[in-house]
């Protein structure tokens, strides 16, 4: 490698506004480049200069801001987990489809509509696939007091399609469908697109927090 006190090309100000290949190509002809074991072709030159012709400058001279990273959160007690409502449906009454899909009373058709086509941006996503039902249910508790600390609007929970299980059938599909029926926060849920795991996943609409406060002291709009 060359430094300005070993590249003669370095020592004439002039040099130092040119492109690098200008100066190569013009220390070659001049025999300067000395520390090469072999000295460049006028072939190679050109072969280079073809290969970075479609090649764009940096836009940006300087390094990228600095972004805060989101705060960090205590982890939960398991107490706080718990947001599931005792509605006294029995996991025997729901029926699990091929393709999920529940919304409360009062989503909107289009905003139901925009979370079916992917259209509405993921900001945190959990994978399950493969875990117990036990552990499955604890970490997804722990995956939505995650996203109510964080304030996200739609998150993604990967279940499988229940082709790796022993009897062959979505236990974790099944259970994540009774499960997200019982939370307060989860206004709505569909299966995914094929692009973020068709049936093995789901997208999940989650209700602002804030509004949940309001909404337990007497009323407030989804």
């Amino acid at each position: 490698m060359l430094d300005d006190t070993e590249n003669p090309a370095s020592r004439h100000p002039r040099h130092r506004d040119r492109p690098a290949i200008d100066i190569l190509a013009s220390a070659q002809r001049h025999n300067l480049i000395f520390l090469m074991k072999k000295p460049l072709q006028e072939s190679d030159i050109t072969l280079f200069q073809e290969e970075v012709e479609d090649v764009l400058p940096i836009e940006h001279k300087y390094a990228e801001q600095y972004r805060e990273r989101p705060r960090p959160f205590p982890r939960p007690k398991e107490d706080d987990w718990d947001d599931e409502e005792q509605t006294g449906l029995a996991e025997e009454a729901v029926e699990t489809h091929d393709y999920l899909s529940f919304a409360r009373p009062g989503v909107q058709q289009r905003v139901f509509h925009d979370l079916s086509r992917g259209d509405i941006n993921v900001d945190l996503e959990v994978d399950l696939h493969g875990l117990s039902v036990d552990y499955a249910h604890r970490t997804l508790r722990e995956f939505l007091f995650a996203c109510r600390e964080r304030r996200v609007r739609c998150a993604r929970i990967i279940h499988g399609k229940g082709s790796g299980s022993s009897t062959r059938q979505p236990v974790l599909k099944q259970k994540v469908n009774y499960w997200l029926r019982l939370r307060e926060d989860v206004l709505a849920f569909c299966s995914a697109t094929r692009r973020d795991g068709g049936t093995g996943a789901v997208y999940v609409l989650l209700r602002n927090p804030n509004k949940s406060k309001r909404r337990g002291h007497g009323g407030g709009q989804r």
